[in-house]
């Protein structure tokens, strides 16, 4: 589904992405983490297009990324990008459909032009997200964490084939993060596939079957979870001190901070 090779990406004279390999199969279920800095936006919009690489190659369902249009890029991958902002004038209802501008064969077009099946498409993804209750509302009045429910349901509503996310749920609410991700685990097991960046290692400690590890914009770890997700592995990560337990409930490797172990580092 994914695939990367060699691939580097600048800001201006900046290295950020330093020859990074990946491929990720399709329906699987990818968390990507590392500190701040390490280059997980930037990867999610390379792979979404929206970043060009100076070199190596992004390919998604077999197709160089550089190939193709807006609107095939759309049909093969729906994105949730880490800062959002709502268009003034018009309603979640009216936003959530334009996710769907690629299924119509046009950039634009009135909303009017919108058939029945679209109309289905953006009720069943508002439905998803939880964001329903929102659908009559004025997207520039949103709270930060109702407009990324917002636009997880336009992702939704644009196509499940292919999800990117970065830090899809950082602005909700510790219960609303476990629904997204319950979300994101029930499109999973029926065919999504998804790469999730985010900073909560617990979260995808729980969800993500597989970790992708960024550092200094170079993939450090890649592996099960189950394998990877260890204390001497996130002290060199983070460069602090991390302990690693059991979940009480469902036996995944959890994060456990250490009080004043950054103290004692800068001592």
């Amino acid at each position: 589904m994914i695939r990367v090779t060699g691939l580097h990406v600048n800001y201006g004279r900046r290295e950020v992405l330093r020859g990074i390999d990946l491929r990720v199969g399709r329906g699987e279920l990818v968390g990507l983490l590392g500190p701040n800095g390490s280059g997980k936006t930037t990867l999610i919009k390379a792979l979404a297009g929206l970043l060009p690489a100076a070199s190596g190659r992004v390919e998604i369902g077999g197709a160089d990324i550089r190939s193709l249009s807006h609107r095939e890029r759309a049909l093969r991958l729906s994105c949730v990008p880490q800062r959002v902002e709502a268009p003034t004038g018009f309603s979640v209802r009216e936003l959530v459909l334009m996710g769907r501008f690629a299924r119509k064969g046009l950039l634009s077009g009135p909303l009017s032009d919108y058939g029945p099946d679209d109309h289905a498409a953006a009720e069943a993804a508002l439905r998803d997200a939880r964001a329903l209750d929102l659908a009559g509302r004025q997207a520039s009045e949103l709270s930060g964490g109702e407009l990324q429910r917002v636009f997880l349901a336009r992702a939704l509503a644009q196509g499940r084939d292919l999800l990117l996310l970065d830090e899809a749920v950082s602005a909700l609410d510790m219960a609303r993060r476990v629904e997204a991700y319950d979300l994101l685990a029930a499109l999973n097991r029926t065919g999504s596939t998804v790469l999730s960046a985010l900073h909560d290692l617990n979260l995808a400690a729980l969800y993500c079957p597989r970790l992708v590890f960024l550092k200094d914009g170079r993939i450090t770890l890649d592996g099960p979870t189950a394998e990877i997700f260890t204390e001497s592995n996130l002290k060199d990560i983070y460069e602090t001190d991390i302990r690693v337990a059991a979940h009480p409930v469902t036996g995944a490797p959890q994060a456990h901070l250490v009080p004043g172990a950054g103290a004692a580092a800068l001592g």
